[in-house]
């Protein structure tokens, strides 16, 4: 199995003409009631896989290669290649184009693509079916001492990393943002990755980083090991809208989940989910690499294993469509289906 290291500006170019390509020029946002999930044939199947992950410095990217050893060690004759990638919308896309099998993505970033809303608009997604949920992701404000930003008014005017353009991490941004009445142009925008966005902000070249991520992320107990680090809040009655009015979910970062916080803080979140092709993954591997996950979530060795249970496996899945292979394995184990 390898690991690669794909720049966050091939693959957000790449997953722009992914996505154009993808259209369907109905522009109608009804691809998900409107169409059959397409399902391949015998031919069509592979069990050469590509998985693509996220960023080098999130948890997508570990924990991706983990799960890619753990499909290798437990099921026959396949093998399994982790790339580091832009995440959500480039991982969707790649899948939908059939450059890729499996991918890692954030579940309001899949329910966007099926409704061909937002970066998806007028791309017909009806290829890619949810195989798992893992785990929540919440969204992080994270500034430092000397900044001048105490509070989420204080990012009008700032220098901010709002996340790569094919990320999910953009679409969370854009919304806490505007909630505060922060548009585009009220503020300079930086579209890093999670991990150069940390080295800007620790270096000073910028006053603040939204990033979404499993919690806690290692790498943020390791920058307030040397950088003095602020969770910034959001506003209780701000954080509920803005959950009403999108797909993300309220969701409180613990005190215990890093070593430099004293009080839980108020944010959003989603969940992270393991997506694969329908048309090149059979309802067979699919069933087996759904069983994998649950099955072997104790060989995980990061603290977001603690979340990966059957209990969570639908959770964010709204009206996005499951792989026919992982609706079989959770029929299997009594789990709720939507």
């Amino acid at each position: 199995m390898g690991i690669r290291r794909t720049s966050a500006a091939a693959a957000s170019a790449a997953a722009m003409v992914v996505l154009a390509a993808c259209g369907n020029g109905n522009g109608n946002g009804d691809a998900a009631e409107d169409e059959d999930l397409e399902i391949g044939d015998e031919d069509d199947f592979v069990t050469d896989l590509t998985f693509g992950t996220g960023g080098t410095a999130g948890v997508y990217y570990p924990l991706g290669g983990e799960y890619a050893q753990i499909f290798e060690d437990n099921i026959d004759d396949i093998s399994v290649d982790a790339i580091s990638t832009d995440a959500s919308v480039y991982n969707i896309g790649q899948i939908s184009q059939e450059s890729m099998q499996l991918g890692l993505a954030q579940s309001d970033t899949f329910i966007t693509a099926i409704n061909a809303e937002d970066d998806f608009e007028d791309a017909e997604i009806d290829n890619v079916g949810w195989i798992a949920g893992l785990y929540p992701e919440a969204a992080h404000i994270v500034t430092v001492e000397g900044s001048g930003i105490e509070s989420m008014e204080d990012l009008e005017g700032a220098n901010i990393a709002v996340g790569a353009p094919g990320s999910g991490t953009r679409a969370v941004s854009d919304a806490i943002l505007a909630a505060y009445g922060i548009e585009e142009g009220d503020y300079d925008a930086y579209e890093e990755e999670f991990d150069d966005s940390q080295s800007l902000l620790q270096d000073g070249n910028i006053d603040a980083s939204i990033f979404v991520v499993g919690t806690p992320t290692g790498s943020l107990n390791e920058m307030a090991a040397t950088t003095d680090v602020t969770l910034l809040g959001l506003d209780e009655d701000v954080a509920a809208d803005v959950a009403d009015d999108t797909y993300f979910d309220e969701y409180t970062i613990e005190a215990d989940a890093y070593d430099f916080l004293e009080d839980d803080v108020q944010t959003l979140s989603v969940s992270a989910a393991v997506l694969g092709s329908t048309t090149q993954i059979s309802e067979d591997l699919a069933y087996e690499i759904t069983a994998a996950i649950f099955e072997h979530s104790d060989d995980i060795t990061l603290p977001q294993s603690d979340f990966i249970s059957h209990e969570d496996a639908l959770l964010g899945i709204g009206d996005a469509p499951l792989h026919p292979g992982a609706e079989r394995y959770y029929e299997e184990q009594d789990v709720e289906l939507p």
